[in-house]
């Protein structure tokens, strides 16, 4: 890991613990990203005889060892590798959740989700109004490793949310941390609608918190307010959460100015209210995620509260995110939005 990445990887660790402490459901045991996804999957099979977890080498705990040691505890008729055909994983979910099982497909990488990108789009998140309500495929929840790592490259860094948030019918989320990670994916597994869970592969290991043994949930579609500021809003999910907390540091630090920070997490359906009320505290806005800029979901987001909030902006609204290119190998330093893009725009914003 070069050392750009290493200090994106202590800053994810370095604000893990702060905002978590709302959440209360027993014992706790020390986790990282990934050992809360498998807790929350452990808790899903132990409460629900009809869940499923399923997709390419799962079986054996997966790429990042999400899995591991489920098909032991619940057997492999409940845990099972599938074929190398993300077309076919999902298409296989979408037909169990419909037939009334709980339906977890992981994706072994995001960069490869576009291979289902038909049964995704035009079968899953159809499903139930294609039929009038008669059917539906809402216990299907689909997850996969999602994000730069620094050296993914072009095939295994890349951020496709932004492809979906398109589609009505289906929901979008992405956690910062494990405390996160756990609450949200047990709501995507809950709810009735099929949703996607982005899980940032480079926080897998890095951010560590004491997370709840037991199951619980974390509401989809409401952003949480990290840091209350006056001057400036900062919006991200995922990873660049943690990059925009430093820059909030260093806004304050270096410039005096009282940034508000918001992590997103649910990108589709977003919580349009709690970023708006934001910006209409603070007059600034500025998005940051690492996928290209070009009809990227900070656009999305741009436009509403331009929409919404025109009167109350100071400066012009600003999106810093990755470049109009495939995701390079050793170039990445160049392309990610890293704490120094998004400090400089800070100060367009404020010298505006």
């Amino acid at each position: 890991m070069n050392d750009y990445l290493f200090k994106r990887v202590l800053t994810c660790v370095f604000i893990a613990d702060t905002h978590c402490m709302n959440v209360s459901a027993g014992p706790t045991q020390k986790m990282n990203l990934f050992q809360s996804v498998t807790s929350a999957l452990d808790n899903t099979l132990a409460g629900d005889p009809t869940a499923v977890i399923f997709g390419e080498d799962v079986a054996f705990g997966g790429v990042f060892r999400c899995t591991v040691g489920l098909r032991d505890k619940y057997g492999k008729d409940r845990v099972f590798n599938t074929p190398l055909c993300e077309q076919g994983i999902v298409g296989f979910g979408i037909g169990a959740a419909a037939a009334g099982a709980t339906a977890i497909a992981e994706i072994q990488f995001a960069d490869y989700i576009y291979p289902a990108f038909d049964q995704i789009v035009n079968e899953a998140a159809k499903y139930r109004y294609r039929s009038g309500n008669m059917f539906d495929c809402g216990k299907l929840t689909i997850r996969a490793p999602w994000g730069c790592v620094g050296h993914g490259s072009i095939y295994h860094s890349q951020c496709p949310e932004a492809f979906f948030t398109h589609c009505p019918g289906i929901k979008i989320v992405v956690p910062r941390g494990p405390v996160q990670a756990k609450g949200l994916l047990l709501s995507c597994i809950a709810d009735q609608n099929p949703c996607i869970f982005f899980e940032p592969k480079i926080l897998y290991r890095a951010a560590v918190e004491q997370v709840p043994t037991e199951a619980y949930q974390i509401p989809l579609s409401q952003a949480e307010v990290l840091q209350e500021g006056s001057d400036l809003t900062l919006v991200a999910w995922g990873t660049q959460v943690h990059v925009l907390k430093e820059v909030a540091a260093m806004a304050q630090e270096k410039l005096g100015v009282s940034c508000e920070l918001i992590d997103l997490r649910t990108i589709l359906p977003w919580d349009t209210e709690t970023v708006c009320k934001s910006v209409v505290k603070t007059g600034r806005l500025l998005i940051s995620h690492e996928a290209p800029v070009t009809g990227g979901f900070a656009a999305e987001i741009s436009s509403t509260v331009q929409e919404e909030c025109f009167l109350n902006l100071e400066a012009p609204i600003s999106r810093v995110c990755g470049y109009d290119t495939p995701f390079p190998h050793i170039f990445e330093p160049f392309y990610i939005p890293d704490k120094w893009k998004c400090f400089e725009a800070v100060k367009r914003m404020i010298n505006y």
